[in-house]
C-alpha cells in the first residue's frame, strides 16, 4: 500500500502533472523540462526525482545528459492505467497544451547556459 499511496502523492502537484504530460510526448533532460514550464533547474529537478521515486520514469544518461521518460516497461502494474488517467484528464488543458508547444521549441543546453534560460 505505501507504494500506491506514494504513486498517488507524486501525481498530486500541478508542475509533476504538467511534467508527467511533457514526457508522454518525449524523452526530456531536466534543460528541456525548465524551458517549457518555465520553471527552476532546482523545481525541475525535484519533482522529476519525485516522479522517478514514485516509479512513473526511468532515466537513461548519454553523454552529459540526464534524459528521463515514462517507464511503461518498468512501472508496477496499476501505474500505467494512472498515467492515462493523467493523459484523458489534460488532454485539453489550456496550460499543458502551452507546454508541449513550448517543449517543442526547447533546446538541449550546456550546464553554463541553463541560468541564461531563465532570464
Amino acid at each position: 500500500m505505501y507504494n500506491l499511496i506514494r504513486s498517488l502523492k507524486a501525481l498530486s502537484d500541478e508542475t509533476r502533472l504538467r511534467i508527467l504530460n511533457l514526457l508522454l510526448e518525449r524523452e526530456c533532460c531536466v534543460c528541456e523540462v525548465m524551458q517549457a514550464l518555465n520553471v527552476s533547474q532546482t523545481r525541475a529537478s525535484r519533482n522529476l526525482g519525485i516522479l522517478y521515486d514514485a516509479g512513473f520514469l526511468k532515466l537513461r544518461k548519454d553523454g552529459l545528459w540526464s534524459l528521463y521518460s515514462i517507464d511503461r516497461d518498468g512501472m508496477a502494474e496499476y501505474l500505467p492505467y494512472l498515467v492515462d488517467a493523467v493523459k484523458k484528464a489534460l488532454k485539453e488543458n489550456r496550460l499543458v497544451v502551452q507546454d508541449r508547444e513550448r517543449l517543442m521549441k526547447a533546446e538541449r543546453v550546456g550546464p553554463g547556459r541553463v541560468r541564461q534560460l531563465r532570464r
